[in-house]
């Protein structure tokens, strides 16, 4: 639903160029920090990164302004460049405003990281494992030669937008984007996993930042294990690189080959200070979750899904999944001309298997709306078209077996859209990341009691704060808590 839910099908042809990563690992002998060289933040530009640029800010909610990051990312590359083997390469940074863990990288030095990814990172050193693996790509011409294979197989991978094709897997929200050419070989991480750690090692960093880091997402991905999504932006590691155990492994053989004199930089304060307030999970104005609750301030409407559903905000959709995979539900906007009925639209063909005859116009908390039955295989739908404003908005609601429930979970989540009060979008801010010192007294558990909007807070505030499941919070250190 982000910008304002009119993203056109994300094409991901470009993307062929792109590196979805979201990883880290090889290696050589430490060697001497490099001699200073002033950095080269420019990268060459070309028709194709231009258009893949632009695709990137579309589909991740655009860049995420923030001077403080910028200034500390920007520090870190230069010294990562340094350090690396193409001193001469230049290197252009972007965050990206999405929740998502993932970062990408370009053949021209374009590298992209998510404030979800930043979040998550709890020091310098980990961030720049990230920095560092993406740089690998680009210094072992990886996206080049995935491009070069991707023009040679002329394939083109299409996120799944809409119902038509294949409604079974749309409604289930199954349908993971086929990411094979947009990501790099096993053989191609592992070997920007060997470079990476290298040139983090080689430029101070703490070589074992990787290994942490690869541990916390794969820990934040179980914690959201069952969201099945069709958003690019909820792409990680886990659906297009090697095992994770496999690669925290590889990265901790790797980091043992070096031997810093300091030991390596965490460099922690620096950076949980640099975060202090940054914005946590979705971007409020582009609409949101909080529990079973989809709200949209700036299009000024809300809905509530049933109890046992889970939903997930998407690039191209609201997507709702019950318990145990038997129902689904998709919320998007759709273009109607204002001449057409909505219940001419629900029989226009846009869904095979309508049942024209259950057709029936009605009004929904005074918005007109309409509603149909159709059928697939394997699936009953209800379909919903309801007009608010000059906009409209579709619910299609999936179940293995029509019943009760699925009638009723389906009636009672179209009947709570409604418009959001002034003082409800005035209220709907951002959740964010506050770093806080710890008190004595202070435990885990009192400290995730302080979190918001948050579920499962005890074992998100350990993932966010590289705490295992037996760790404890230390008077005067620092950690991060989710608050509104």
């Amino acid at each position: 639903m982000s910008r304002g839910l009119w993203a056109a099908p994300v094409l991901l042809c470009a993307a062929l160029l792109l590196s979805a990563c979201g990883d880290m690992g090889r290696l050589q002998t430490a060697a001497p920090a490099a001699p200073p060289i002033k950095p080269n933040r420019t990268v060459v530009q070309t028709p194709a990164a231009e258009r893949e640029h632009e695709r990137i800010l579309s589909s991740y909610g655009g860049a995420y302004d923030d001077p403080k990051l910028e200034a500390l990312i920007g520090k870190t590359v230069d010294r990562l460049v340094a350090a690396s083997d193409r001193p001469d390469q230049g290197y252009k940074v972007t965050i990206l405003n999405s929740g998502a863990v993932n970062a990408f990288a370009l053949p021209t030095g374009q590298l992209y990281v998510t404030r979800g990814l930043i979040a998550l990172a709890s020091d310098t050193s980990e961030l720049s494992s990230v920095l560092s693996h993406e740089m690998a790509h680009v210094i072992a011409k990886h996206a080049a030669i995935r491009e070069d294979q991707a023009r040679q197989a002329a394939i083109v991978t299409r996120v799944v937008t809409d119902m038509s094709n294949d409604p079974d897997l749309t409604a289930l929200a199954l349908a993971k984007t086929k990411l094979t050419m947009a990501s790099f070989s096993r053989a191609q991480e592992f070997e920007a996993d060997g470079i990476g750690v290298g040139i983090s090692a080689r430029a101070h960093f703490d070589p074992y930042g990787a290994a942490r880091f690869l541990t916390s997402m794969e820990r934040n991905a179980e914690l959201k294990a069952g969201k099945s999504s069709i958003d690019p932006r909820a792409q990680d590691f886990l659906s297009s690189h090697p095992a994770t155990p496999e690669r925290v492994q590889n990265a901790q053989n790797s980091a043992r080959q070096y031997v810093s004199p300091d030991n390596g930089e965490r460099d922690r304060e620096t950076y949980l200070t640099a975060i202090d307030n940054i914005v946590y999970g979705e971007d409020p104005s582009e609409g949101f979750v909080r529990g079973h609750r989809f709200l949209h301030p700036k299009l000024g409407f809300t809905f509530t899904a049933p109890d046992n559903f889970t939903l997930d905000n998407t690039a191209q959709a609201v997507i709702g999944v019950r318990e145990g995979g038997t129902q689904a539900m998709r919320f998007d906007v759709v273009r109607v001309p204002a001449e057409q009925s909505l219940g001419e639209y629900l029989n226009s063909g846009w869904m095979e298997g309508v049942d024209k005859s259950s057709t029936e116009d009605s009004t929904i908390n005074g918005f007109p709306a309409a509603s149909a039955s159709a059928h697939g295989d394997q699936w009953e739908f209800k379909v919903y078209a309801l007009r608010f404003g000059t906009d409209v908005y579709r619910f299609i609601f999936a179940a293995k077996q029509k019943n009760t429930e699925s009638e009723r979970n389906a009636r009672e989540t179209v009947n709570s859209f409604r418009r959001l009060t002034l003082e409800e979008i005035q209220a709907a801010r951002p959740l964010r990341i506050k770093v806080i010192t710890v008190q004595p007294g202070d435990t885990v558990e009192s400290l995730s009691h302080r979190m918001t909007g948050v579920d499962r807070p005890a074992e998100r505030f350990r993932i966010l704060n590289g705490l295992d499941a037996h760790a404890q919070v230390k008077v005067r250190d620092l950690v991060k808590i989710v608050v509104d």
